[in-house]
């Protein structure tokens, strides 16, 4: 298989950290048979590929077997973050989707045991033809099958459609949302263009919180759990996840 090298890593504090592994469990907890999730935000630069990169490694490291998708074809983010053990060209998911090579060789191993990648390989300036592809479906599917997690980077939805036609291939969507940039009126347009793709959205991530911000506005005090906040719902109000799980497993 395909080798590639993760460079450095954003160092989380400890809250950081905690709020990281609030965020995984939380995926653990969603179904049985939930396991493939795509990560969006409503505009570039809010943090969602690294968000996605760190989640990756967080379960990779509990013992799963994770693969990464970069959906996005546009502008990738994690094609700065690997270093690849090879000489030739890069093949990744614009390869495979164009029938270029086959989806064994667009699956790159980390050097984190049980983390998986399947980069871009290239950047393309119209990639819906290939993300509505049937291909991209059958994929979705044999990655579920083989892997214990598929996480999706898409992109932004405010931005571009790409993210709600990668979403009808994914069983649940978080959002990643800047703290104190985002309307709400944004962020529920954001939701239910999402919604209309048949995919859940199971909640959203504030990120980028600070102290200062949390002491201007006390309301989110309480919730504050370092470079990763805990889960808020898709609308912007509070969001108890032990009710939510326990809601989720009554239905069960």
């Amino acid at each position: 298989m395909n080798q590639v090298s993760l460079r450095e890593q954003d160092t989380l504090d400890y809250s950081g950290k905690e709020a990281l592994n609030s965020i995984a469990t939380n995926l653990t907890f969603v179904g049985r048979h939930m396991n493939k999730f795509v990560l969006t935000s409503c505009a570039a630069s809010e943090g969602k590929s690294s968000l996605c990169l760190q989640l990756m490694l967080n379960l990779a490291q509990r013992g799963n077997s994770v693969v990464m998708v970069d959906a996005d074809l546009r502008a990738s983010f994690l094609m700065s973050k690997l270093k690849f053990e090879q000489d030739t060209a890069v093949q990744g998911l614009v390869h495979y989707l164009a029938g270029y090579c086959e989806l064994n060789q667009a699956i790159y191993q980390t050097n984190v045991e049980g983390a998986y990648i399947i980069p871009i390989g290239d950047t393309v300036a119209n990639p819906l033809p290939l993300l509505d592809s049937p291909d991209f479906g059958q994929m979705m599917t044999e990655l579920s099958k083989n892997f214990d997690y598929v996480l999706v980077d898409a992109p932004p939805v405010g931005v571009v459609i790409d993210a709600a036609v990668v979403a009808k291939n994914c069983d649940g969507t978080v959002f990643v949302i800047e703290y104190g940039k985002r309307g709400k009126r944004e962020v529920i347009d954001a939701v239910q263009q999402i919604e209309q793709s048949g995919c859940p959205v199971l909640g959203c991530v504030i990120n980028m919180v600070t102290v200062k911000s949390l002491s201007e506005k006390s309301y989110y005090k309480k919730y504050y759990s370092g470079h990763y906040s805990k889960y808020y719902n898709g609308y912007g109000s509070k969001h108890d996840e032990t009710t939510d799980i326990k809601r989720k497993h009554r239905k069960q």
